[in-house]
């Protein structure tokens, strides 16, 4: 229940995270449960900022993004869940714009719902704790309950039937083993099929599923080890397997889901070949054309400067890590 005053209106900041250990697939989608653990990076060079203002006068939830009216039904769903909690109903205008491709593999999702949640509480005075915050953007976005923490994030699907387990953790803080992250933006366009719906029929029809679900555990603990050892040798191993496992489950699946692109495969390729030559570097991909090569900070100039020479890169961009969502003032 709201108490005092609350602002009414706040603004968050929230960034991207890459899953290095994928979630792909859920155990409850209504409730937006993951079916696999997961493991991630969140980074500081990509922003999603999120206004959101409630005020008595709206009859509806209003979204605009990136200065474009959009469909609200996925926002409305999340900010009920708050509402419900601040014992009100009372409607919002909610405005959030991205300084990178949207829907184009670069989770702008995560970032979204986790500023969404962030700005919510905030407004409507809850004073909600991380672990609830994770939670309640987890119920926009499954990958959005990471953007809630900044560096080296661990997500437990969670064995609870009602969702309270399935939230995420700060595993260790961005400044604690400093990465680099060169991202090859192969494409701005959407992806044709969404990460809901992509999951949904990879579930249903792939034939490798039940084997992806049965070895996320053990991939989850062998990245958590290797982070812990500051062992970028083992954490690329991990990282890559679990990236190329993510990919062969829609490969398999019908009809086939392929996010790749032709020059996604020439960027892979060329971070197997900077690293068979001694740079410290390892790819991931999410779902999504774009390539994300991790590598230590000593190599980003290089890892950047090779994937830009690759024709049909349209932008490179550089980032460490980042925070996690924290509110802001307004421009």
């Amino acid at each position: 229940m709201m108490t005092g005053n609350p602002p009414r209106q706040a603004t968050a900041v929230a960034q991207p995270n890459i899953a290095l250990v994928k979630y792909w697939g859920k155990r409850n989608e209504k409730l937006n449960l993951p079916a696999v653990s997961s493991l991630s990076i969140t980074l500081d060079a990509l922003h999603t900022r999120t206004r959101v203002g409630f005020d008595e006068a709206f009859e509806t939830d209003s979204f605009l993004l990136n200065g474009s009216p959009a469909d609200a039904t996925r926002v409305t769903a999340c900010l009920d869940h708050l509402r419900a909690l601040a014992g009100t109903d009372v409607r919002a205008a909610i405005v959030t714009e991205n300084d990178y491709p949207t829907a184009a593999g670069l989770a702008s999702s995560a970032a979204g719902f986790a500023a969404l949640v962030v700005a919510a509480d905030a407004a409507l005075g809850l004073g909600l704790l991380p672990r609830a915050l994770s939670l309640y953007a987890r119920r926009g976005s499954g990958s959005a309950a990471r953007s809630i923490f900044g560096g080296f994030v661990e997500m437990a699907r969670g064995e609870r039937e009602d969702g309270n387990d399935a939230v995420a953790r700060a595993l260790l803080d961005a400044h604690a083993w400093p990465l680099g992250v060169v991202i090859a933006v192969t494409s701005t366009s959407a992806k044709p099929v969404g990460s809901t719906e992509g999951m949904r029929a990879t579930a249903a029809s792939s034939p490798f599923y039940a084997a992806w679900v049965d070895s996320a555990r053990a991939d989850l603990t062998q990245a958590r080890r290797a982070i812990m050892a500051r062992d970028f040798g083992g954490l690329a191993a991990i990282s890559e397997h679990s990236c190329l496992k993510m990919h062969g489950l829609g490969f398999a699946a019908r009809p086939p889901l392929i996010y790749w692109n032709e020059t996604t495969m020439a960027c892979l390729h060329a971070v197997r070949e900077l690293r068979a030559g001694g740079t410290p570097v390892f790819y991931t991909i999410d779902a999504g054309p774009q390539v994300k090569a991790v590598c230590l900070p000593e190599a980003i100039e290089d890892v950047a400067a090779t994937l830009s020479g690759i024709s049909g890169v349209l932008q490179v961009i550089t980032s460490g890590l980042g925070a996690g969502a924290r509110v802001v003032e307004d421009l």
